[in-house]
């Protein structure tokens, strides 16, 4: 059996692989595409630093949820975004460029969010709160240690070996999958002194309504910035998923390892339990009604002519 220390680590490697992966799959022409559409990377990153926490915020006032599950839940609401989003993105036609671009910027820009807006949320839930400070420069060298960097060395790789990048993509990205299962069932079911939370059903049960009700208040809140800005129906259904799903592996990094409080863990060990399905689900609808009107579009345009 694992210890706490080795687990923390084995999700250290784990983060970094993902980001490794992501970056195998990046071109130049991913970057020149952060520039051609501005609109619609602006209304994604607003909806993912701006009104994600704010969701968050008035979700866990609705409830009797204690401190640190409440600064759990704040914990995931800055940490937006990921692999799995761009997969999602893909299988539904939406805007792949759109996706990786966000995935991208937020890379960078949570070395600084992170830090300062989890430093906000443990003043304001926790009565201790003063004790729990991150450090600012401490925490960005080790959120950029596992995301930034592996990101530009796969980045490197791909641009300068494509053939090398071609070759590692796939395998990297299948064991970077198997080995955040294996993170996942060992947080899960793995006492305290062995790298686990102890989840119980209580509390699977308990977080249930407030994670879901965040995953899909979420995808509608970037779904409608997206229609409030008029952009095209594949950019809305990415900023949909970008801003639902949540990188839970950069919120067990923060809640686990960094601020080493078990409890903090759990709401983002019971999001990632149903977010992929739920967040699959609610995009594929938004499609299907999406291809119903615009088909009644058709169908009527030609009458009012």
């Amino acid at each position: 059996m694992l210890s706490g220390n080795e687990v923390n680590s084995l999700l250290n490697v784990v983060l970094a692989l993902i980001m490794g992966g992501l970056g195998l799959s990046l071109t130049r022409a991913d970057f020149r595409h952060l520039f051609d559409k501005p609109k619609a990377l602006a209304v994604g990153l607003t909806a993912q630093m701006v009104l994600l926490p704010v969701i968050s915020w008035v979700i866990v006032q609705m409830g009797d949820l204690s401190p640190e599950l409440q600064v759990g839940i704040m914990i995931l609401s800055v940490c937006p975004g990921g692999i799995t989003s761009n997969l999602i993105s893909y299988f539904l036609k939406g805007n792949v460029a759109l996706a990786i671009s966000l995935t991208v910027l937020n890379a960078v820009l949570t070395l600084i969010t992170i830090p300062i807006l989890v430093n906000i949320f443990l003043l304001h839930f926790m009565q201790n709160g003063k004790e729990f400070q991150l450090p600012f420069l401490d925490v960005m060298y080790e959120i950029m240690v596992v995301t930034v960097l592996p990101a530009a060395i796969g980045l490197f790789i791909r641009d300068r070996f494509p053939a090398v990048a071609g070759k590692l993509e796939k395998p990297l990205n299948y064991t970077s999958t198997g080995l955040l299962v294996v993170v996942f069932i060992l947080k899960i079911f793995s006492g305290e002194s062995s790298g686990g939370t102890g989840l119980r059903f209580a509390d699977i049960s308990g977080l249930f309504p407030y994670v879901i009700l965040l995953n899909f208040l979420s995808m509608m809140a970037g779904f409608l910035s997206g229609s409030l800005f008029s952009l095209p129906f594949n950019s809305k259904i990415t900023i949909s998923v970008e801003v639902g799903l949540h990188n839970t592996a950069l919120a067990l990094l923060i809640a686990g390892n960094i601020l080493a409080n078990h409890e903090m863990e759990k709401p983002a060990l019971v999001y990632a339990m149903f977010s992929f399905f739920i967040t699959f689900l609610v995009a594929w609808l938004l499609r299907r009604v999406e291809k119903v009107l615009f088909k009644n579009r058709a169908a009527e345009s030609p009458k009012e002519g």
